[in-house]
């Protein structure tokens, strides 16, 4: 059911490449949620401190994350144009490439963040105590990352290839490891050690060690879809390169927006206090999981497009962005006009004690989120088409437009008109007190700025002949090679 060959990518049913492709996909980010829901729920039994310290490290490791993009994404998006042009060796070789620059930036980035762990958690507002507990938690598990991004690397070169169970197979088997360590590591059940928080990190990063060996297992020849040759291993300069062209503004992207989030919680906090951040959070809860199915999308239409273009198949690239953005803002709508119609029970349902000014709020957010779905869902296919042609950086300035240029401006002038700053009293007057729901709107009005202006520069740069151009230079590539 799930079978994809190439020629079903660049000759067949482009709905049905995207559907069986991003399946797999959103499995993953699916598997990625209980993952962590099954961490919490034991650490819930250590206490409601164990549980702050792991959630202390979530914007730390989502700015790794960007990192982690970087080569990543810069690898789907290059080895997926030569499988388009039939240029396998060449795909291998920056496969091995992508493989081998994520292992190198994350020996770096781990041994910077093991020495300075609990500094970087209390730069993100942590007191003493919970500082050094979630402290040990990072130094802990950014040790495993070497290995673990690596695999995701090699992943991302699977999904490329039109394989995106191979994945989906490792993602399961890295949380099934990390569900059956983490009682045995956090309460010390039979004779292992009682480690609390930082038992939950190795048994994290045991299973990404385990799921990196079935990685090695696939791509050393035990998967026929895809596989490394001696000959690929091989250093490339020039392909380390291009894959640095073309991830950078993908890194870039994510830390532009987790870093607004997490301002504009802070701005949240401010105009709306407790009740506010409630709101705030079931909104970003839902929201989170609504966009699952796009973010999948996203990288399915992103290896499906740069297959087309390395084939030479100009006009079926566009056409796989257009049935994306079709169906990704179909799906969206169909999930905002639930979301919009019935919103109390959405917070019954996940926070069932919420009540008075924060429920008034969740409601509200609910609502508001749900008029900017069908755009949000569109984005992330209209990305696609500029990213599967290597135009990254597009999709890096979008982001930056949308969240530095809209979503913080509109947010600001929630905050009221004047709030005092230290011990001294020193007052400040950064917004018009317009109140939190602005800021909700701040979300929304951005999302729907953000499609309207990448759809219509879109829309242009296509009939200008960006993926003819793609198509050319993808076509030289392998030519070259």
């Amino acid at each position: 059911m799930f079978d994809l060959s190439q020629e079903s990518i660049t000759e067949g049913s482009i709905s049905r490449a995207l559907v069986v492709l991003s399946v797999p996909i959103i499995g993953m980010q699916i598997v990625h949620v209980i993952n962590s829901i099954v961490d919490t729920f034991w650490l819930g039994r250590v206490g409601e401190t164990a549980v702050a310290a792991v959630g202390l490290n979530v914007p730390i490791v989502a700015l790794l994350a960007a990192v982690q993009v970087l080569a990543s994404g810069g690898t789907q998006i290059v080895v997926s144009q030569h499988i388009g042009s039939e240029d396998r060796p060449t795909a291998r070789r920056v496969t091995f490439n992508g493989i081998l620059l994520t292992f190198v930036l994350f020996t770096a980035v781990a041994a910077v963040v093991v020495l300075n762990a609990e500094t970087l958690i209390r730069f993100i507002g942590a007191g003493p105590e919970l500082a050094g507990l979630a402290g040990v938690y990072l130094a802990t598990i950014v040790v495993f990352y070497p290995i673990a991004t690596a695999s995701d690397t090699a992943e991302y070169a699977y999904t490329a290839v039109g394989d995106s169970r191979a994945g989906l197979h490792i993602n399961v088997l890295t949380a099934a490891v990390n569900f059956a360590l983490d009682p045995f590591l956090i309460f010390g059940w039979w004779k292992f050690p009682k480690l609390g928080v930082q038992g939950a990190a190795i048994a994290s990063g045991v299973g990404m060690t385990v799921g990196a060996l079935l990685t090695v297992v696939y791509i050393s020849g035990y998967r026929e879809t895809f596989q490394l040759t001696r000959e690929s291993l091989t250093v490339d300069l020039d392909d380390v390169r291009e894959i640095l062209d073309v991830g950078a503004p993908l890194g870039v992207q994510r830390v532009i927006g987790q870093t607004v989030r997490v301002m504009v919680i802070g701005l949240v906090t401010i105009a709306g206090g407790a009740p506010a951040v409630a709101a705030y959070t079931v909104g970003a809860r839902v929201a989170g999981i609504a966009i699952v199915p796009c973010s999948g999308m996203q990288q399915a239409a992103q290896s499906i497009i740069g297959q087309n273009l390395g084939a030479n198949q100009a006009s079926r690239a566009f056409r796989t962005t257009t049935v994306g953005v079709a169906l990704a803002g179909g799906l969206l709508t169909v999930l905002g006009g639930i979301q919009w119609f019935l919103p109390e029970l959405i917070v019954s349902g996940l926070v069932p004690d919420i009540s008075g000014r924060a429920r008034e709020l969740t409601v509200f957010y609910l609502r508001v989120l749900a008029i900017g779905y069908p755009a949000m869902g569109a984005t992330y296919l209209v990305f696609a088409g500029f990213n599967g042609a290597s135009r990254t950086k597009t999709s890096m300035v979008v982001d930056v437009v949308k969240y530095w240029g809209i979503r913080l401006p509109v947010a600001l002038v929630a905050i009221p008109a004047t709030v005092t700053l230290g011990a001294y009293g020193v007052a400040v007057s950064p917004g018009l007190g317009w109140g939190v729901e602005a800021v909700f709107w701040a979300v929304t009005v951005s999302n729907v700025l953000a499609f309207v202006g990448v759809g219509s520069y879109f829309v242009y740069t296509a009939r200008d002949g960006m993926f003819d151009r793609a198509a050319e230079r993808a076509s030289e590539s392998a030519s070259a090679d």
